[in-house]
């Protein structure tokens, strides 16, 4: 069975809880094991298949994906399958980068990140990413890389839900207001995303 390492609360641990639920993978989760030391920067998730461990959120999902041959979140068609890929690594550079000082400040209140031009500074980077997301909503009109689910809004779901999650004064968004709500009729975001955990 797929065991996964890192704790439930980790952003990038439920993306690959999210992926197992989406794709029915049985697993279990530890919130650590000997394996995690094979990630040289320390962090998780790692999951083990078998003899094989891997990490890198991103990278774990998209194994998974393949591995079921779910052509419907990750098709093999290249062009597809980079339009949702483009979505899943801007996910982890731009956005995540944008996100992470006010989030550490707001939601966390992590005494590291107390410099009030800083929150201020990555707040407004935040709301022009979201900018981002209204706008490629708007013109899908469903979800992030068109009109199905694919894999790429098990990453950005996730930090429409910390947008969500984090007490700050927020601009209107109706296209991510709209997709919060569709993402929330799906079970394995229900649980793994919009559960409470931040």
């Amino acid at each position: 069975m797929l065991r996964i390492l890192g704790k439930a609360t980790s952003i990038n641990v439920r993306k690959v809880l999210w992926t197992c639920e989406e794709l029915g993978v049985a697993y279990e989760r530890h919130d650590s094991g000997p394996e995690m030391a094979q990630n040289p920067n320390g962090l998780v998730p790692v999951i083990v298949d078998g003899d094989f461990v891997l990490w890198e959120s991103n990278t774990i999902i998209r194994y998974l994906a393949n591995k079921q041959g779910a052509e419907t979140l990750l098709p093999r068609d290249p062009r597809r399958r980079a339009e949702i890929e483009k979505w899943i690594d801007w996910q982890a550079t731009e956005f995540n980068t944008a996100w992470r000082y006010a989030f550490s400040a707001i939601a966390r209140r992590n005494p590291a990140y107390d410099d009030p031009r800083q929150i201020e500074a990555s707040k407004t980077e935040w709301t022009r990413m979201i900018g981002i997301v209204e706008a490629q909503l708007a013109t899908t009109g469903a979800y992030i890389a068109g009109d199905r689910f694919t894999l790429a809004d098990i990453p950005i779901g996730l930090s429409i839900n910390r947008w969500f999650m984090t007490a700050m004064d927020r601009p209107a968004f109706p296209a991510v207001a709209a997709y919060y709500d569709k993402l929330s009729e799906r079970p394995a975001f229900l649980k793994h995303g919009r559960n409470g955990d931040d």
